[in-house]
């Protein structure tokens, strides 16, 4: 079994990088308040990954977009995610002070946070569906393709221990702690990107194939 996918979305997604954030918005929330939003956040990230596994080949297809070109994109989108983990922020676009209060105001309107902003799109943005949809269209079989949702059920329970255990786990680790895992998973990652760009590259190109 590849498990290339699995590391890859585990980088990308990252959910203890996200645990701060899980603490800023569900501050003054009760135990059982906290619990509910870390399960809800959770079968969120499973049902992102598990559509785009399912429906991003027939979208891309929709509009006409090669998987060459999407792999290509995916790529420079999953390297720049890489380096924005490099410098110790989590992979996928962060908000920032004032967007974080935008996104408290949203809540208050009625927007889940565990949905808005919590899975989307701080777990499950741009890079991490563009993940899926390349590994989606390496499946061969069914049971491939069963194993790639089910790395979205993976990802979910991943989640849903972090976000439970968020505050014991931001006490252990600390900042620094926090900042040294998210450096190492964006070198991962990085390589990972390029390795996903040179396949779209000579599909594109087959004259870099040699």
């Amino acid at each position: 079994m590849d498990f290339k996918p699995l590391i890859t979305l585990l980088a990308v997604v990252n959910p203890l990088a996200i645990v701060p954030f899980f603490i800023h918005y569900t501050e003054g929330f009760s135990p059982d308040q906290r619990r509910g939003t870390a399960l809800t956040s959770a079968f969120t990230a499973f049902m992102v990954i598990a559509i785009s596994a399912l429906l991003g080949l027939q979208v891309l297809a929709f509009f006409g977009i090669s998987l060459a070109s999407f792999q290509v994109g995916g790529g420079m989108l999953l390297l720049a995610s890489s380096l924005n983990m490099l410098n110790a922020r989590p992979a996928e676009a962060k908000p920032s002070t004032q967007d974080m209060e935008q996104g408290a105001e949203k809540a208050a309107r009625g927007a889940s946070i565990a949905v808005v902003p919590l899975t989307i799109p701080l777990l499950t943005g741009p890079a991490t569906i563009s993940t899926v949809v390349i590994y989606a269209e390496r499946a061969q079989t069914v049971w491939q393709m069963a194993a790639l949702v089910g790395y979205g059920v993976v990802i979910a329970l991943a989640t849903a221990v972090s976000f439970t255990l968020a505050e014991p786990i931001a006490r252990v680790l600390g900042k620094t702690g926090i900042s040294v895992m998210t450096r190492l998973m964006g070198l991962i990652l990085a390589a990972l990107a390029v390795e996903v760009m040179a396949v779209g590259l000579v599909k594109l190109f087959p004259a870099l194939a040699g």
